[in-house]
Parts: C-alpha cells; sequence; structure tokens
C-alpha cells in the first residue's frame, strides 16, 4: 500500500527538494487518511503523534476557548499539520478540525524518528524543510497579530 502512495507524496510540496532515494523512503511509511467535515482531527493538549501533509481538503487550527472556539489559522491542500509529531511527548498546542472532507498522508512520528536514527542524512533533510514549515507559520501568526493589532486596524474599528 505505502507504494501505491509515492505518486500522490511526489507531487506533494513538502517532498519538492528531497532526494529521489528520501521521497522513496518517506513513501514507506506513509499511510492514507481521511477525515470528514467537521471531524476533529486531534484535540488541544492531546499528545499522539502523526504528521500529516495535507493532499486534498482544508483544515482548521483553533484554541478552544471556554464559550467559543477562535480560529488561529487554515490549512489547505499543500500544506503539513502537525509538525509537533516529531517532538517526543510534546501536547498539540490547537484543535486541528476538518471543515471539509479532508484526504492526507499520516506519518507516525515515533517511525519517523527512528528512521531518522537509521538515516541521519534523511532525518536532515526532513527537519530543514519542517523548519521551514515552522518558520513559516511563525511569520504569518507575526503577520496577523501585527494586523489585529495595528493602530490603523484600531482607527479602522477592527
Amino acid at each position: 500500500m505505502p507504494q501505491a502512495l509515492l505518486p500522490v507524496l511526489k507531487k506533494h510540496p513538502f517532498v519538492a527538494e528531497f532526494r529521489e532515494a528520501h521521497v522513496d523512503l518517506l513513501a514507506s511509511l506513509a499511510k492514507g487518511v481521511h477525515f470528514d467535515a467537521g471531524q476533529v482531527i486531534f484535540h488541544e493538549g492531546d499528545v499522539y503523534s502523526v504528521f500529516y501533509l495535507l493532499v486534498e481538503g482544508m483544515v482548521a487550527l483553533e484554541l478552544e476557548g471556554s464559550d467559543h472556539v477562535l480560529r488561529v489559522q487554515t490549512l489547505y491542500a499543500g500544506d503539513e499539520l502537525d509538525w509537533s509529531a516529531v517532538l517526543p511527548q510534546a501536547g498539540k498546542h490547537f484543535q486541528a478540525r476538518a471543515l471539509m472532507p479532508v484526504t492526507a498522508l499520516a506519518f507516525e512520528g515515533e517511525q519517523l524518528l527512528a528512521t531518522f536514527k537509521r538515516d541521519p542524512e534523511f532525518g536532515l533533510a526532513f527537519m530543514l524543510r519542517l523548519m521551514g514549515v515552522v518558520s513559516e507559520r511563525l511569520r504569518a501568526t507575526r503577520v496577523q497579530l501585527l494586523d489585529m493589532y495595528s493602530p490603523v486596524a484600531k482607527r479602522a474599528g477592527t
């Protein structure tokens, strides 16, 4: 089954700069998963570790308040979900919920870490790419905060 996912994985932007051997290795760890619209993929505080490459659909990253849910970010096909899966025992900082039917490639965090130890070159390539994802998410959050709290936005009544 994992080799059947190889063509899907090769189209995902996350692996665009990977060596072919690394894409093949990652494909050997992949599982195809599906989430229905409205389905919670994980809750804030959950400690299981699965890394996802989104193939189709949209996912909301949310913070659950006592009386409401705040959407922090929306992820789309071509994005990555749950980069904390490669951090052992890290709890989730957000809730993830499918906004529409979602198809993704899933990778067990522990399996990824074991593979990194066996093939450090692959581990380095993966982690460098993942750090690019984290950096982009931080940049997007910074822009969102500046937009929400800038004096111009306050004058405009937002």
